[in-house]
């Protein structure tokens, strides 16, 4: 299977973020495990198509790729070193050992960098003491709505097989990375594992939004609860409770319910929820209403375009 997350795209280097993103969700559809259980591929194809978009997706890992930096699997590369690299060092294994002549033997000049290296933590060329950390593995997470306001874990399903628990901390963001520490890939030489790097998405809500810490919020109101007033039920992002509608109240007009908004973790204050106000004519039209407000139109000549209609004009 190809290296090249381009190509495991099905795309060129040109490729747009938006192309890269629909290439990736056509490709989930037709390749994830869960959806085609009999497919013995599917697993296979799956990680190669997550891991490619987990590295395209981000435009500073794209950009790194592209440079050469990093592979495929976002690990960096070795820079190629050059004999000017290493001439002012002061361990140069090319240089001149301490000791020796100029034209000492070539077998002495070989031990004596070999016992150098073993100085060093090493055993000759194989070095017991090399040990590097692991790569760190890249995933995406989309989070409803809900769980990153309030809080709450989910279970991330691994491209490889099985799962991890990810913990969303209250109030998680858009864009958000989490770092789990030690579940990236193993270490070498003994070294430690890398790891987990958790990019959020947060799943649009049907009745909330969010600005800032901020719950937004649109409520319906009847005709009469906008020119009469009333107490009535709001839903909040920690559930239902009590609002006041002023007498009078318009469309458009925002009430604030204080602290109901974001807390983030390790903030002393949540956000507020912002309420607008918005009135819903009744379905259906009887005629005492219909009556009612004929009349009151005769003997009213209120008109609210007035003002918007001489501002417009000057």
């Amino acid at each position: 299977m190809t290296t090249d997350p381009y190509a495991a795209l099905g795309l060129t280097k040109s490729a747009t973020a938006e192309e890269i993103k629909k290439a990736y969700r056509r490709l989930a559809r037709t390749s994830h495990p869960d959806l085609h259980p009999d497919d013995a591929d599917a697993i296979a194809r799956f990680k190669a198509i997550s891991a490619a978009y987990d590295l395209l997706k981000d435009p500073e890992t794209r950009a790194r790729f592209d440079a050469g930096e990093i592979d495929a699997t976002g690990a960096e590369r070795p820079q190629r070193r050059y004999y000017r690299d290493f001439a002012d060092a002061p361990d140069n294994p090319y240089q001149q050992a301490r000791g020796f002549e100029a034209r000492g033997d070539p077998a002495d000049i070989f031990a004596e960098i070999l016992r150098q290296r073993s100085r060093q933590g090493g055993e000759g060329f194989g070095g017991r003491g090399f040990a590097a950390p692991g790569p760190d593995f890249r995933y995406a997470l989309e989070v409803p709505f809900l769980d990153a306001a309030r809080g709450g874990e989910m279970h991330l399903t691994l491209p490889e097989g099985g799962s991890i628990a990810v913990r969303i901390p209250q109030g998680a963001r858009e864009g958000q990375t989490l770092r789990l520490r030690g579940k990236g890939g193993p270490g070498f030489g003994g070294g430690p594992p890398g790891d987990a790097l958790i990019n959020l998405s947060i799943r649009p809500h049907p009745v909330f939004s969010r600005e800032g810490d901020n719950i937004l919020l649109t409520l319906p109101i009847t005709i009469d609860e906008a020119i009469l007033g009333a107490k009535v039920t709001a839903p909040t992002i920690a559930g239902p409770v009590s609002l006041t509608v002023p007498k009078g109240a318009s469309s458009g007009r925002v009430l604030r319910l204080r602290g109901r908004g974001i807390k983030r973790a390790g903030a002393k204050t949540a956000g507020d929820q912002l309420v607008e106000l918005q009135i819903v004519a009744p379905p259906a039209i009887d005629d005492a209403l219909r009556d009612f407000l004929t009349n009151w139109r005769k003997t009213n000549a209120h008109d609210p375009r007035a003002r918007l209609l001489n501002e417009a004009a000057s």
